[in-house]
């Protein structure tokens, strides 16, 4: 009954949450006149901060240091903008001479395409065209030409409006001129807004989010701020030094008005991917037109080439670090989907509005949807990445996720962070009917098999590099022999439950602990207590290690532990509840010190660690 109504609960808020969604992607749609000014109000005002707050450092106040930092960012705005149109207009003005060396172009196309495939096909589809069109003129028949005659002997009328000039047709004249005048106005105006009262504006977010998580929030708001600034700073000077970089390389290779096309290579880049190229287009195609031959155009496309290059594989790794945060896949997707929502403006603010909405969904808690969706992080931990590898029987993959796990760490390590919580979550399923005892157990052989072959790896590099190290066949002895004078410690392994994740765990204990100084005997699951209790008087082992892969096996444990208390009160025992949560872990301990067990651990190495102090001890 619990589960159903907390499924349906759950189903209820996906429900409200996709209707949010849509009722806030079609705001952002419909009300795109005001929001495309808002957005990028927003994004100016994290991109000029830095150096409103430079001025304030400097004891400027914060009203004059946000009019000057506008006005210098207008300024320039303005003149670069002046000096594209002027060159627009020249540009414009001068195609007429480059007219003669096009001509030239498509004729050297044209002889050398004669006899091409695709000059062929482009005959045979005017052919059909033609014959096609000739059928249909005689399938018309004569009907069709006695409409003719009668339309053509019919005069025409023209209507002429008389009406004196409306004002309506002057909003539709000035309409297109006065939107994007007004639009700049309300930027500016909501940027100096935005820049005076931006603690303002954090107070009413961070009341919005809930006074209870103002700590959490605070620090999470002043770190995506920081990081936002950052990012928007470091991509205007990507884009600007690789928009001067276009430039003085046009200049040197000869193709006019390298301003232009610097301008615009800065502009397109903010489109992830493709804008570079896109900004490419243009010189490649006026250097063609400047020159009958087609040296300078193939050494524009090298000119792009190279800063492609350098820019992506030297000088964003450096300034941006390891990444901007956001997976190249999602990128791709956010700059199509802002395009159909704003046009080509959401195209050119796809990629920092993107970065945006990745960094909010990282620190802001009810945006943390964003952050899956968006972020370069893996979505699964890695147990659960090896636990779904193992559900859908791809041994490869599950072994190449433990292998790079190995390289970083040690095999104690990978059954900590990556084996015991994967078999925890198997056999959770496998308590709650959703693993059948056939699928459990071939996880859990898979995994054993996996072990296995990368402790035969270890080894054998281990073997590898002890020959390359130049050590003899006689030191080799001689640190053997040694080894083999110590008296070994005796150990009995038993696992806590008739399963065989428990008894994988044994195994597993068996193969990485040092065999030089502890003779660790092994008991298969499903040995009865009275066994374990002949083995230990035959055998007098100086410790027992009891280990358990949770949920369950609790109870087992304090089973054995009282009846081998009873039997043999001097005996050591140690306990490995491998994989428990830290909120768990307290209580088990209470549980299990109720019965005179003093020596607990949570995880793998511990219990190794332990294992080999207390045998030392004994020695």
């Amino acid at each position: 009954m619990k589960f159903s109504l907390f499924a349906q609960d759950s189903q209820q808020s996906t429900i409200s949450m996709l209707i949010g969604i849509s009722i806030i992607l079609g705001f952002m749609y419909w009300a795109r006149v005001i929001v495309i000014p808002v957005a990028l109000s927003i994004l100016i005002t994290f991109l000029l901060i830095p150096a409103v707050k430079w001025l304030e450092d400097i004891k400027i106040p914060r009203v004059p240091a946000v009019v000057l930092v506008t006005i210098v960012a207008l300024s320039i705005f303005l003149g670069a903008s002046y000096a594209i149109t002027q060159q627009i207009n020249t540009l414009v003005d001068t195609y007429p001479e480059y007219e003669e060396n096009i001509k030239t172009k498509i004729s050297q196309l044209n002889e050398n395409g004669r006899d091409s495939l695709i000059d062929k096909i482009r005959n045979v589809s005017e052919r059909l065209y033609l014959q096609l069109e000739e059928a249909r003129k005689n399938s018309r028949g004569l009907s069709a030409n006695s409409d003719d005659l009668e339309l053509q002997k019919v005069s025409p009328v023209k209507v002429v409006d008389e009406t004196p000039f409306r004002l309506a047709e002057l909003g539709e004249v000035l309409g297109p001129v006065l939107e994007p005048i007004a639009n700049a106005g309300l930027v500016i105006v909501l940027v100096i807004f935005m820049l005076i009262n931006r603690e303002d504006l954090r107070d009413r977010f961070i009341s919005l989010v809930g006074v209870g998580r103002i700590t959490h929030t605070t620090r999470a708001l002043g770190d995506a701020s920081d990081r936002i600034s950052r990012y928007l700073l470091v991509q205007l000077f990507i884009n600007c030094g690789y928009g001067v970089a276009v430039g003085i390389g046009l200049w040197f290779l000869g193709v006019p008005y390298p301003i232009l096309w610097g301008a615009f290579a800065a502009l397109l880049r903010y489109i992830p991917y493709l804008g570079a190229w896109l900004s490419a287009l243009l010189p490649i195609a006026l250097s063609l037109l400047i020159s009958p031959e087609w040296t300078i155009a193939i050494k524009v496309i090298a000119l792009f080439l190279v800063l492609e290059l350098i820019t992506n594989m030297i000088v964003e790794p450096v300034l941006y670090g390891r990444g901007i945060g956001v997976s190249q896949a999602a990128l791709l997707v956010a700059v199509a989907f802002w395009t159909w929502l704003w046009g080509p403006i959401g195209m050119i603010l796809a990629s920092p509005l993107t970065v945006c909405l990745a960094v909010l969904g990282r620190y802001v808690p009810f945006l943390g949807f964003l952050d899956i969706l968006l972020g370069d992080k893996p979505t699964l931990s890695v147990d659960h990445r090896y636990y779904q590898r193992l559900l859908a029987d791809d041994e490869d993959e599950a072994s190449e996720i433990i292998e790079e796990h190995i390289k970083d760490h040690s095999i104690a390590n990978a059954l900590d962070e990556v084996i015991v919580p994967a078999l925890s979550l198997a056999r959770a399923d496998f308590r709650s009917n959703k693993l059948d005892e056939e699928d459990h157990k071939r996880i859990t052989l898979l995994t054993k098999q996996i072990l296995e072959s990368q402790r035969i790896e270890t080894m054998v590099d281990k073997s590898l590099a002890k020959e390359n190290e130049g050590n003899s066949d006689l030191e080799i002895s001689a640190q053997q022999n040694t080894k083999n004078d110590l008296p070994k410690s005796i150990v009995l392994a038993i696992p806590a439950k008739n399963d065989v994740s428990d008894e994988l765990m044994v195994d597993m204990l068996e193969n990485i602990i040092d065999s030089d100084r502890i003779d660790l005997i092994p008991l298969p699951f499903g040995v009865m207590v009275s066994d374990i209790l002949k083995d230990i008087e035959e055998k007098s082992p100086k410790l027992l290690v009891i280990l358990s892969i949770p949920p369950g096996g609790m109870t087992h444990i304090r089973y054995i532990c009282k009846r081998v208390k009873t039997r043999f009160p001097k005996l050591r025992i140690i306990v490995g509840r491998l994989g428990v949560y830290e909120e768990d872990r307290e209580e088990e301990r209470k549980k299990l010190a109720e019965i005179n067990i003093k020596h607990v651990q949570f995880d793998f190495e511990s219990v190794i660690t332990e294992l080999e102090q207390l045998s030392v001890l004994e020695q």
